[in-house]
């Protein structure tokens, strides 16, 4: 979301989204999160249905296997996304507005 505010210039947002992660667990990227993420890249692969070209990082996998490795310790996670189609084959995910 940050990254379209940023080009669409859009500086309310981004001070919203600032006061957000007051409030918001920001996790990092770690390894165990990007080896999750290229088996689900893998399995998407195989099974015919992309998230991304195959030269792009795939940023949908990697927030998928962040949210997954959370799930699998026990969190209630749902992705708030503009982007269900993707996200959805691997975890729970819906329209941000809906939620």
């Amino acid at each position: 979301m940050r990254r379209e505010l940023i080009r669409a210039g859009k500086i309310k947002g981004i001070r919203q989204l600032d006061q957000i992660k007051k409030v918001i667990l920001y996790l990092p990227i770690t390894t165990e999160v990007m080896l999750k993420a290229a088996e689900l890249w893998a399995t998407a692969r195989k099974g015919g249905y992309p998230t991304a070209a195959p030269d792009a990082l795939d940023g949908d996998v990697i927030l998928a296997a962040q949210a997954l490795l959370l799930k699998n310790e026990g969190n209630e996670v749902i992705i708030a996304t503009t982007n269900v189609g993707h996200l959805s084959r691997f975890i729970d995910a819906h329209e941000w507005q809906n939620i």
